[in-house]
């Protein structure tokens, strides 16, 4: 599916305890597979550094439930400043979109020196926008959203799910590869997110794995969790 030149996804979320996380696990692993970046069972490490604008519009439209919204961030795995990426992750009702860039270890760091110039001279259309938002609208890191994540995937419908567990926040620092980079737990541990993410189908025998813990679906959103039981309203 396409809206506005944007192919859109399938993007479903649900909060499950451990015990049906493990029964949801062991009957996926049958006929799914790991995603290839898992090089452990339990999964990989994902850091977020979510940004927004003097208004907290990005906080502001997601809790006001608003259709069509965007969120920027840079995003690490495992720690590891081999990949840096700079994505925008639109919303549109329960449809999803991305768009991404690389970023090298220096880009990283001027931008958390707020320095943004270099993004003019970058041909992506997230990083012109993301230039462009900092000046108009004074984008800027406000908090880092880290979680491990478990994934399993299948060629039929583009199906993705993911598990995502110890959801922690930043305290006080934003830079994800620094030594005083602390995060701490804003979900209980015996909590985790559910995320399922596909094209135009699911097919019916993942669905009916699924059928117990997909009751009752959630607006939920680990930037906003973050942010707000960190108390990051106010504008830094």
């Amino acid at each position: 599916m396409q809206y506005q030149g944007h192919t859109l996804r399938h993007e479903l979320k649900y909060y499950i305890n451990a015990s049906v996380y493990h029964t949801l696990r062991n009957r996926l692993r049958v006929v799914l597979k790991p995603d290839p970046n898992m090089k452990r069972e339990d999964g990989y490490l994902i850091s977020s550094l979510y940004f927004d604008d003097l208004h907290h519009s990005a906080l502001n439209e997601k809790q006001s439930g608003i259709r069509f919204r965007k969120k920027y961030r840079m995003r690490c795995y495992d720690r590891s400043d081999a990949l840096i990426k700079l994505e925008c992750k639109y919303k549109y009702d329960e449809y999803i979109s991305k768009t991404s860039a690389t970023l090298s270890r220096a880009e990283y760091d001027a931008i958390l020196r707020n320095d943004y110039g270099f993004l003019a001279s970058r041909r992506e259309e997230v990083c012109r926008q993301l230039l462009a938002y900092h000046n108009l609208r004074l984008l800027r890191p406000v908090v880092a959203v880290e979680y491990l994540r478990e994934a399993y995937v299948l060629p039929q419908g583009n199906v993705r799910i993911t598990f995502d567990k110890d959801i922690s926040a930043s305290t006080d620092c934003f830079d994800m590869f620094a030594e005083d980079y602390v995060t701490s737990r804003v979900l209980e541990k015996d909590l985790i997110v559910l995320e399922v993410k596909y094209d135009d189908f699911i097919p019916s025998f993942v669905l009916e794995i699924l059928q117990t813990a997909m009751t009752n679906k959630c607006a939920i959103s680990k930037y906003v969790m973050c942010r707000v039981d960190k108390r990051r309203i106010l504008y830094r």
